[in-house]
Formats: structure tokens, sequence, C-alpha cells
């Protein structure tokens, strides 16, 4: 084995500068966002965006090529980002109330049918009306690029979703826990879909390829839900079981990191286990107040960090050509209307009242990084050009900003009960916002 020599101590410092400059930034203009009553998640999308190519990099470009110009800079940057997006959406999933999603199953089905389904077929339809990307080696496949166009119109982002209703404290709303739980389901099958369209784009699709990705899915929510939920809750409350938090916290982090490779190793998103280990995680109730600590970091810290390093690859210049700037707006039209209408209409035929669907539409509509990992799957599987990349990467930005003003006011016309009163305690009390015998004293 050879010894990796660590880094050097210009690279340590262009390292450790680079997350503190991003850091401040996301901070800084979350707290702008949040004095305009827009949730913090605004602000940390639009850090990256600031100090990355699209306005920092043309202005000051020796400040980005100092900051990030080398490959592996950016690849240490990006494993805190990646470390940061997959502790958020598991602390997300801890705080998911399984029996409601029992009762409403069915609802966050249909909704997440809705949602996928509508901006799919829309995606599809104006995939063979836009002008086919040439990319040198690429596919050239009119049939491939309309499947991904499709895929990038129905996916959803359960880490920009759970990071906007955190922010704005509906994560113990009904209406919140129903967006997350149609946004899993939603998710996963749009991975499924994108697993298909880079079989398509690589070696064809077949019958084969098709059955492997559905078997792999399937494979692994079956395991989770029966060997693994029991393994998981015998874990945790060993951890639980100890006077400190750190057995505990240390616990979590390794069930979640091992969720990521798993599905990562099965070719989907590693987003996707970690979220499935933190529903997993929710069953050890004892062990929640104990894992505080760690959603602090990852509130406070590692999710802005995350946020912002998505914005770093964005270059909205592209944006100043007209036949892009036409092309955006058609696919932003679509993405957007897509997305709420299936939601909305999925929500109506479960008998959701009016505001209740315009909440589910809004806040299933932001497509923030999880966009950038389709346009990124599109730029390396060569389906897209660097101006399609671009178009998408913008629909990642303008729905994750557009959503949540939508979502808090159709939230201000829906009624509170005293299972999200008590589900709202419970949060606060995980989370150290109030002693452990805080729900006599609420």
């Amino acid at each position: 084995m050879t010894i990796v020599p660590p880094l050097a101590p210009h690279q340590m410092i262009a390292f450790v500068v680079a997350l503190a400059v991003l850091l401040l930034t996301a901070r800084l203009l979350g707290a702008l966002a949040e004095r305009v009553r827009m949730p913090a998640v605004v602000g940390e999308l639009a850090a990256g965006v600031l100090i990355g190519p699209s306005v920092l990099g043309h202005l000051a470009p020796g400040v980005t090529e100092r900051l990030f110009g080398s490959p592996a800079q950016m690849h240490l940057v990006d494993a805190v980002g990646q470390l940061g997006v997959l502790l958020l959406v598991a602390v997300t999933g801890t705080h998911l109330d399984p029996g409601l999603l029992r009762r409403l199953r069915v609802t966050a089905a249909t909704v997440s049918l809705g949602g996928l389904l509508l901006p799919l077929a829309a995606g599809i339809a104006l995939g063979y009306v836009l002008p086919l990307p040439v990319v040198p080696g690429g596919p050239g496949d009119r049939g491939v690029f309309a499947l991904f166009i499709g895929v990038a119109m129905c996916v959803s982002a359960i880490p920009v979703i759970a990071k906007t209703l955190t922010d704005m404290r509906l994560l113990h709303r009904n209406i919140g826990q129903l967006t997350l739980a149609a946004a899993f389901i939603d998710d996963a099958l749009g991975w499924l879909l994108l697993s298909v369209v880079a079989a398509a784009a690589t070696v064809g699709v077949s019958a084969g390829t098709v059955t492997a990705s559905v078997l792999y899915l399937v494979g692994f929510l079956a395991f989770a839900a029966t060997l693994g939920r029991l393994l998981v809750r015998k874990l945790m409350a060993a951890a639980a079981n100890r006077p400190a938090d750190t057995p505990a916290v240390a616990t979590a982090v390794v069930l979640v990191l091992l969720g990521a490779a798993t599905t990562q190793a099965l070719g989907m998103e590693p987003v996707f286990g970690a979220f499935v280990a933190g529903l997993l995680i929710t069953g050890a109730r004892a062990a929640q107040p104990k894992l505080a600590g760690l959603r602090t970091v990852v509130s406070a810290v590692l999710a802005p960090l995350f946020l912002a390093t998505a914005g770093l690859r964005m270059d909205l210049t592209a944006l100043a050509r007209p036949q892009v700037a036409l092309t955006a707006a058609a696919v932003l039209a679509v993405a957007i209307a897509g997305k709420f209408a299936g939601a909305y209409l999925g929500a109506r035929l479960r008998k959701l009242t009016r505001w209740e669907s315009l909440a589910l539409g809004a806040g299933m509509n932001s497509r923030g990084v999880i966009e950038v990992i389709v346009a990124l799957t599109g730029l390396r599987l060569k389906v897209l050009d660097t101006a399609g990349y671009t178009v998408i990467v913008l629909v990642a930005i303008v729905t994750s900003v557009v959503a949540p003003p939508l979502l808090r006011h159709a939230m201000n016309r829906i009624a509170g009960t005293e299972d999200e009163r008590l589900r709202e305690i419970d949060h606060d009390m995980w989370s150290g916002l109030i002693p452990a015998n805080g729900r006599t004293d609420r």
C-alpha cells in the first residue's frame, strides 16, 4: 500500500480559507434572506452562485481561481458538501412521524405520482420540440434527450425541501410531513428513471437493465423495512443507554454513511440511502434528544456549506444568448407548472383542501441540488451540452427561490392541530430548544 502524503501547507490554507469564505457568505446571505421573510436556504443557495463563476469568477477571476481553481481543491470542498447533504437528509428523516405517514400513505403516493407523471409527460413532449444539443461523442438520440428532459422536470429535492421546511418551522406540520413523504417517493422513482436514461445513453435500454434497477430499489426498501429496521433500532437503543451523547451521535452518523454507500453501490443516489437511514433512526425515540448536538452542527455549519457548494459550478452568463434564454424560459415554465399542477391535482383527488393542495404543490416544486446532480449526469453522459446544463441548473435555482413564498402564503391559511403542536414540542426537545420535561410546561 502506497503511503499518501498529507496536504501541503499551501493546500491546507487554501482549503480552510475556501470553507471559511463559503460558510461566512452562506450564513450572511441566509440571514439577509430571513430579514426579507425568505427561508435561509434561498440565501445559502445564492452564496455559491455569488462566489462561483457566475459573479465573482467574472469580476475577480483571480480570487475564485485561488480558492477553487484546482480539481483537488474542488474535490475537498465537494467532500465536505456531500457529508453535509447526507447528514441533512438523515436528520430530516428522523423528524418524520411514522404513524402519520402510515395513515397518509395513500395520499402521499397519490400526490407523488401526480407530481411525477404530469411533469414527466410534459418534459418528454418538450424534449421533442427543443433543439437537440450537439455534443461530440454524445448519443445524438432524440428519444434519450426527451426522456432526460422529462426526468429533469419530475424530480424534487429532499435536501432543499427539508431545509426550507426547517427554516420556516413547518417540519412538524402535517403538510410538511406529507410533502417530505411524497418527495421521498418522487425521488425514488426519479432515480430509477435516471438510471434508465443513463443505460439508454450508454448501452441502450433493455429489459435486463430496467429489471435490475427496479429489483435493486425494491430489495433495498424491503431490507430496510424488515431486518434493517430491527438492527438500527437495537444499535441506537444500545447507544442511547450510554450516559454520554457521543455514542448515539457516532452510531447515527455511521448508519447514515452506510445507508448512503449502499444506495450508491446499487446505482442510486447516496442521499436516498441517507434519508432511509434517518427514517429508521426515528424508531429509536430514546436516542432522539441525544442527537441535538448533531442537528445543531448540521443546521449551522454543514447544511449551509453544502448549499453553497451547489452553486460553485453554475455559470449563468450563458443566458445572455437569446436562444439559450428562450429555451430556459420554456423549460422553467414546464418545470414549475407541471410539478405544481400534478401535486395539486393528486392532493385534490385525496380530498385535501385547496390551501393544503396549494401548499403541497409549492413545497414539492423545489428542485435544488438534486436538479444540479441530474444536470451533471446529463453533462457526463453527453446528453446535455454546456448551454443545456445551464438551463437545467437555472430550474434548480428558480424553483428553490419561488417555492418558499408560495408555501408560506398557503400555510398561513391552514389551521394547526393538537397533533402538530405535540410534534413541534418533540422536535424542539430533540433539538435542545426546550428542556426534556418541556411537554408539560408548554
